[in-house]
């Protein structure tokens, strides 16, 4: 389901105000990579805040899934874990601060998925959410497919409503909605322009 280019819009949790500092949208496009034996994919990011590129590969002698990433600072990292259904939770830990980093891959359908950015500090038991990434595959409109509102903002399926001069739009999160509300025209004209291609 990953395989392809991906638009995608990412806020940080936190208060209203932290969200809208820290907005940002991304490019990602995955894609197959075979080498003898091995196989994997690789993902590149484009105006990526927090990854530069991705590989993803299955290891089968421990039924488990290995992500490793570079981030802008060129630092490569390594998270582990399972799929269950069709959510793939990565675990690795820091070994300067010694918390536990998690990324979650939640696959909602072949045209939307989801990830988002955890971390356990050393002495606590539960993990604090740090940000959260929802990504659309370009070229898609869900309305043509599903019948369900788009997200004017990052293209994916749009759950919350806004209004804008008495007509109203939809968005998918919170991020969302903030940034819409910043420049509620600069998003409508990029949607029209989506929906126009898209016929």
């Amino acid at each position: 389901d990953l395989i392809g280019s991906w638009r995608a819009a990412g806020t940080p949790y936190g208060t209203r105000e932290e969200k809208d500092k820290g907005f940002w949208q991304e490019k990602i496009a995955w894609r197959w990579q075979f080498k003898g034996d091995d196989a994997c994919l690789k993902a590149s990011f484009t105006k990526g805040k927090h990854f530069t590129r991705a590989e993803l590969r299955y290891l089968p002698g421990r039924d488990l899934y290995r992500l490793e990433v570079q981030t802008p600072k060129k630092e490569t990292l390594v998270f582990e874990g399972a799929l269950k259904g069709r959510r793939l939770t990565l675990d690795r830990a820091d070994p300067k601060t010694r918390e536990t980093q998690r990324l979650v891959v939640s696959l909602l359908h072949a045209n939307r998925y989801l990830y988002r950015y955890e971390v356990r500090p050393a002495d606590h038991t539960a993990f604090n959410q740090v940000y959260q990434v929802g990504a659309t595959k370009e070229g898609v409109a869900f309305a043509s497919e599903d019948d369900k509102p788009e997200c004017v903002v990052s293209g994916g399926l749009g759950t919350v409503p806004v209004s804008y001069k008495g007509k109203t739009y939809y968005v998918c999160c919170t991020g969302c909605r903030d940034a819409f509300k910043d420049e509620p025209e600069k998003y409508i004209k990029e949607f029209e322009a989506r929906k126009k291609k898209g016929k």
